[in-house]
C-alpha cells in the first residue's frame, strides 16, 4: 500500500504528508495446488440457493440480525457513514508515550512530505522539544482508527491503535505464591547475567530462512534434511532450575 497522500490537521495548521507502511510481510508465499495435476486451485464465489457462480458486482454486504435474516447495505450507504475526517489525520491532543501500553500498537507508517512544508518540520521539532506524541484519528481504507504520531528515524511515524474493546486483557485477582528470598535473588541474578542490547539486525527469521534454503535444495533436486534442534533439559524443582541456569549462563 504505497504512497497514501493525506494531511495532518493540527488545529488550524494543515500539514501535507505521504504515508508508507514501515512493516513488510517477510513470509514466503505458497500457492495451493491440486495434488493430482499440480495446477493452482481457484476460489469461486458460489450461491447455493441459485446454484451458480456469482460476480463481484452481484454481491452486497448483509448484517445477520437473526439466523438467515439480513439487513442489506450497499457501498454508497456505507460510504455515508464514514467520519468527516476521512481524508485527514486529525490531531485531537498530545500525550506522554509512556501512558500508552504497547499492547495497543497496531501498524506503523512513516510520514514524509512531498513539498518544502515548513509546517511539517515545525511539527517534527515541536514533538522533539516537548517529548510528546500526538494523539489523532483518521480513516485508512474502510476502517476508522485512533493513532499516535511520534518523531523517529528522522521523520514522523504514525502508529494505529487498537480500540479498548479489541484488547483482551485478563482481569481478576492474581494468585499469590510464596517466593523465598533465595529464589528472588537467583532470579534477579539470572536476569542480570542474560542482559543484552536489543539489535534487531541480529534477530533473523529462522523459519523463513529455513524455507528459502529448502526451496534452493529442492530446485537442485536434493532431499531436505531436518533442522538440528538442541535437546532441552526439563528441571521441575524451581530452585534447582534457577541455580543450574545461572551456572550455565556464567
Amino acid at each position: 500500500m504505497p504512497n497514501i497522500h493525506s494531511n495532518i490537521s493540527f488545529a488550524l495548521v494543515n500539514i501535507p504528508v505521504i504515508m508508507n507502511p514501515i512493516i513488510k510481510n517477510n513470509d514466503t508465499s505458497f500457492n495451493q495446488l491440486h495434488t493430482k495435476c499440480l495446477n493452482r486451485i481457484k476460489y469461486l464465489k458460489y450461491c447455493p440457493h441459485c446454484k451458480k457462480n456469482v460476480k463481484e458486482t452481484e454481491i452486497v454486504k448483509g448484517y445477520a440480525y437473526l439466523k438467515d435474516e439480513y439487513i442489506v447495505f450497499e457501498k454508497k450507504e456505507l460510504d455515508k457513514l464514514k467520519p468527516e475526517n476521512e481524508k485527514l489525520i486529525d490531531v485531537i491532543g498530545f500525550v506522554n508515550i509512556s501512558e500508552i501500553d504497547p499492547t495497543y500498537y497496531q501498524k506503523s507508517y512513516y510520514l514524509k512530505t512531498d513539498s518544502k512544508s515548513k509546517a511539517y518540520y515545525l511539527f517534527v521539532e515541536a514533538l522533539k522539544k516537548t517529548k510528546k506524541v500526538a494523539l489523532a484519528k483518521t480513516v485508512l481504507g474502510n476502517k476508522f482508527y485512533y493513532c499516535i504520531i511520534r518523531f523517529a528515524y528522522d521523520c514522523m511515524v504514525l502508529t494505529t491503535l487498537y480500540f479498548a474493546e479489541e484488547v483482551n486483557i485478563p482481569s481478576g485477582e492474581k494468585e499469590v505464591k510464596k517466593i523465598t528470598p533465595k529464589e528472588m535473588d537467583l532470579a534477579v541474578k539470572l536476569i542480570q547475567s542474560m542482559q543484552v542490547k536489543f539489535t534487531p539486525e541480529k534477530y533473523l527469521d529462522e523459519y523463513q530462512n529455513n524455507i528459502k534454503k529448502a526451496i534452493d535444495t529442492k530446485l537442485k533436486g536434493k532431499k531436505i534434511s531436518s533442522v538440528k534442534r538442541k535437546p532441552r533439559t526439563q528441571v521441575n524443582d524451581l530452585l534447582t532450575a534457577l541455580e543450574k541456569s545461572l551456572k550455565e549462563t556464567k
